[in-house]
């Protein structure tokens, strides 16, 4: 059996034995020689990646025949395509009152973040190492064709196509700017007088700008980012011994956890103690449009900050209108440009109607029309518009249009997103053979950039993570996420109509998350009973966890009530009556004697029992369970309800969001199993530099 060259696929398989060492590459070899009709040529041609110094599996170059004769082979777990995932910014810690750098150096210097993203630009002054100490002796890693330091101490890049445009480098510096800004965004050094152009003017700073940063290139300008890349980084990140990993890339569309890249290789962050923090997408506000809905995830959407930047538009008239919320650094002179109201260009050969064109949704607006003109929802004739200026936003935080919502379609009862943090118009390092615009006609060169996208908020979540690691190192990734879920500040509803299912449990709060006071902790074992009460089997779990022994055997599907979740949803299919019953198990991780209590908040409609109400601790570490009983009447077209479940000490505050919705049996499904109706996500963006 030969290749064919003209149909060539990329392939994950989870084989069953494991290596660490060279015998992974040698046993995959084999695999493949005893494939291809015995040529050691072909076999060498088409293996590209071996996974084995964190899970087992490697990727292939194989047609469809070869594909399916080998996923029959006893030893092949699973097959997986390589799919193209896509890339989903100083004042934002101070809007959260938080002052970077609150622990000491040396305790913050032993944390190291990995960044799945577009590479980084070394020489940046947010990576600068001046005063850090050597890299932590715990670390595996290395650089790869760029000059690392004591700030960035590991860099790799993955190309398993071979394919580099030429606006890219083979190395893992940064060409698009994105891998730049977010790892700054989450450790970068404290730089003063940072600006874009003047706009934003400041000291730019991570929030943990002590921590180590190690990066590993796996998305291109133009390109992507493919599965196969994305397991080899996860397979080396784990192994070089991060502690973090921060992804702000994410799926067109969720995938079941058995053929998503993110979700497996967080799984198997999960299982060697690190927590891997995703951005939620940028396909907002559509409903249901959230990715990266695995629950051993901090699924992270964005939101605002009090800083907003204004271009005021200037009316042939004279007449001017402040409410232009753009970042604009160009001195037009008074030059008029024409207007035109969006409902007027839609760009109808692309399947757009008034509708979408007049509320200048992503693709909506036919190009050739608005080229050269300024579009407003607006029929005056021509007008300019001004630099742009800072404003106060005083209704901030609320979550950005733009920020992909709940419900979980994979999962229902899991609410997704986790958490928001500031996204909106964020400034930090930026590569300077990066178009700061996305546009190939901007030959602008900046070092700082104001970008916008749940890629922005994602390192904010990143960076508070790595700070609550920094003081309990020996936390899990489940009670790390839970301390940052359970104290996060509440959002008004008020400002965002779809609640939960915008914010999840709510804005990021760095200054509490380090003592939460009880936490809800969860292991490998919790993950795979929830997979098998989702309807996976024995053989679908090891496409996931790569463990031969492990198995469901014993477990009946059903609802997810029983996860040890931060977060508590009750999805009712339309026509039915509320009844839900969840099992929670809190430790305790704050004072040795400590009594809690709590309250609870829900619409009338709907009866919340807590059992017990009251939970006492003798000792840090102590664990007690409680069961939460939700009933009411028959609903149909029901919107999100909201309610809290609160436990207090005197001390601490633990707050769970409680939701109760109405699904239609089409449109949600609780097994990855069935087919759900598919809500595809916007391929163009809000902002080229939101989603690549």
């Amino acid at each position: 059996m030969q290749c064919l060259n003209n149909s060539i696929f990329y392939y994950f398989f989870s084989v069953l034995q494991f290596y660490f060492t060279k015998r992974a590459i040698n046993d995959d070899f084999d695999l493949l020689f005893g494939l291809l009709d015995g040529s050691a040529s072909l076999a060498k041609e088409s293996l590209v990646y071996s996974y084995g110094r964190s899970f087992n599996g490697f990727a292939a170059k194989l047609s469809p025949p070869e594909v399916d004769t080998f996923s029959k082979m006893e030893r092949v777990i699973s097959v997986i395509p390589n799919h193209k995932l896509h890339l989903h910014t100083t004042h934002s810690w101070e809007f959260m009152d938080f002052s970077p750098g609150k622990i000491r150096p040396q305790e913050e210097g032993n944390i190291v973040i990995g960044f799945l993203d577009s590479g980084i630009w070394p020489e940046s002054e947010s990576f600068n190492d001046e005063g850090m100490s050597p890299p932590p002796a715990k670390w595996k890693g290395k650089c790869h064709n760029i000059t690392c330091n004591n700030k960035i101490i590991g860099a790799r890049y993955y190309n398993s196509e071979g394919l580099y445009p030429t606006t890219e480098f083979k190395s893992p510096r940064d060409a698009i700017g994105h891998g730049t800004h977010t790892s700054s965004t989450a450790a970068g050094r404290e730089v003063d007088g940072a600006s874009f152009l003047g706009l934003a003017k400041g000291t730019a700073t991570g929030g943990v700008p002590n921590a180590r940063i190690a990066v590993y290139k796996v998305c291109w300008d133009m390109l992507g980012c493919s599965n196969a890349d994305i397991l080899a980084a996860f397979d080396d990140a784990i192994a070089d011994g991060v502690d973090i990993l921060s992804m702000s890339l994410g799926s067109d569309d969720p995938q079941p956890f058995f053929d998503d890249a993110l979700a497996i290789g967080a799984f198997h962050a999960m299982k060697r103690g690190v927590l891997s923090s995703a951005s939620a997408g940028n396909s907002g506000p559509s409903p249901a449009t959230a990715s990266n809905l695995a629950p051993w995830m901090l699924t992270v959407a964005a939101s605002s900050m009090d800083r907003k930047f204004i271009s005021q538009v200037v009316l042939g008239n004279g007449e001017i209108y402040p409410q232009g919320i753009a970042v604009n650094s160009f001195k037009l002179n008074g030059t008029s440009f024409p207007l035109v109201w969006a409902g007027d260009v839609a760009n109808y050969s692309g399947g757009n109607g008034l509708l979408n064109a007049k509320n200048c949704l992503p693709g909506s607006l036919n190009s050739n029309k608005i080229a050269g003109k300024i579009v407003l929802c607006n029929r005056n004739p021509i007008g300019t518009i001004l630099v742009g200026e800072t404003w106060k936003d005083i209704m901030a935080p609320y979550v950005a249009s733009f920020s992909s919502r709940g419900p979980n379609r994979l999962n229902p009862e899991i609410l997704k997103p986790d958490i928001t943090a500031p996204g909106l118009d964020i400034l930090a390092a930026w590569s300077p053979v990066a178009s700061p615009s996305g546009s190939p006609f901007d030959t602008r060169k900046v070092k700082f950039n104001v970008i916008s996208g749940t890629s922005m908020s994602c390192p904010h979540a990143s960076a508070v993570a790595a700070y609550v690691k920094a003081l309990h190192p020996n936390w899990s990734p489940a009670a790390i996420k839970s301390a940052i879920m359970t104290t996060a500040n509440v959002m008004d509803p008020r400002k965002n109509d779809d609640h939960e299912f915008a914010y999840g449990a709510g804005h990021i709060n760095p200054l509490a998350v380090t003592n939460p006071g009880l936490v809800y902790n969860a292991s490998e074992a919790d993950y795979i009973h929830f997979l098998c009460k989702q309807g996976y089997n024995t053989s679908t779990l090891k496409q996931i966890t790569g463990e031969s022994n492990a198995s469901c055997d014993g477990v009946v599907p059903g609802r997810a009530w029983d996860l040890n979740y931060p977060t508590f949803g009750v999805a009712v299919e339309d026509g039915q009556s509320v009844n839900a019953t969840f099992t929670r198990t809190v430790t305790n991780v704050a004072s040795t004697n400590s009594t809690y209590r709590v309250t609870v908040q829900m619409s009338s409609s709907v009866n919340v029992e807590v059992h017990p109400k009251k939970l006492s601790f003798s000792t840090v570490g102590e664990k007690k369970t409680f069961t939460v009983k939700v009933s009411g009447p028959k609903m149909v077209e029901q919107p999100i309800q909201s309610g809290t479940i609160v436990w207090k000490d005197g001390v601490h505050v633990v707050r769970s969001p409680l939701v109760v919705y109405t699904i239609t049996t089409n449109s949600m499904t609780t097994s990855p199993f069935r087919p759900t109706e598919r809500i595809r996500f916007g391929a163009n963006s809000i902002n080229w530099n939101m989603h690549f």
